[in-house]
């Protein structure tokens, strides 16, 4: 006879597959040459206003400062900038995350060879972990955009679900084909004409999509700059399910040009109750 602790029945909730660790990350590798000279990070611009907890005034609020909100919203609690040599003033800015009630951690990238190449230094850290991707200098709406797509994964069981937001401006993003499903069939990295009507802005994947990403940075032998686009499109090729999540009243906006920064600050420059 067994004299050892009862065991629980193989259906019972100690048994069940433990769910995912929510994990964000925010690739900041760049060197914002299009904004440059800049006197600090572009993921730390000021654009707009907030209340400090526990304070009785404003403070400024930074453009990363929203993606992280959005992160927050859909249970994201810890979160990774990963950053090259030299943007020190983020971690000093955010600190250990306490200012959001989140906790981030700071990573560095030394090659230029792209977005998946700064992602995968977070490899280590997020291999069982459901991701959650954004980019730290884009702006976008509605609030709840994580929430929708981790639905849409649990709905789906796909490896990626694409946030896919209006654009008008196909050459300067990943636009985005896919059927009455939701499946996505094709990504194409900034064509000089399209008729296709959604670029993709953020993102949630499995830990399926994070180990392909890895295997295909260090099986790849890059020529040029390789967007994440393009590792999710061989993905799909690879068999890999993609669905969209689509926001049809949605609005998105880098700040990354001159132009777009301006935009920003217009849009979310006044303090809340300024006329």
């Amino acid at each position: 006879m067994n004299r050892g602790q009862p065991q629980p029945p193989a259906d019972s909730p100690s048994n069940l597959p433990a769910k995912p660790e929510l994990i964000g990350l925010l690739p900041a590798g760049g060197r914002a040459t299009r904004l440059s000279p800049l006197p600090m990070s572009k993921e730390i611009y000021p654009i707009g206003f907030h209340q400090l907890p526990g304070a009785d005034r404003l403070s400024p609020k930074v453009v990363s400062h929203y993606l992280l909100e959005k992160m927050r919203l859909a249970g994201v609690q810890k979160a990774f900038f990963i950053l090259r040599p030299g943007k020190w003033d983020i971690p000093a800015y955010f600190g250990d995350g306490s200012m959001l009630k989140m906790h981030l951690g700071y990573l560095t990238v030394h090659v230029a060879d792209g977005v998946p190449y700064t992602l995968n230094q977070a490899y280590p850290f997020v291999q069982q972990a459901m991701v959650a991707l954004g980019f730290p200098d884009i702006l976008f709406q509605p609030e709840d955009a994580y929430t929708a797509l981790l639905k849409r994964q649990a709905m789906t069981q796909a490896d990626v679900v694409l946030g896919l937001f209006p654009t008008d401006n196909p050459r300067k993003v990943g636009v985005v084909e896919f059927d009455q499903t939701g499946r996505v069939c094709q990504i194409i990295e900034k064509p000089p004409q399209s008729d296709l009507k959604y670029m993709w802005a953020i993102a949630v994947w499995t830990p399926t999509f994070t180990e392909f990403l890895h295997q295909y940075v260090q099986s790849a032998t890059p020529d040029r700059e390789v967007p994440i686009g393009d590792v999710i499109q061989a993905g799909i090729e690879a068999g890999l399910q993609v669905q969209a999540e689509t926001f049809p009243e949605g609005h998105y906006l880098d700040v990354g040009t001159p132009d777009d920064l301006a935009k920003a600050i217009q849009e979310f420059g006044a303090a809340p109750g300024s006329s």
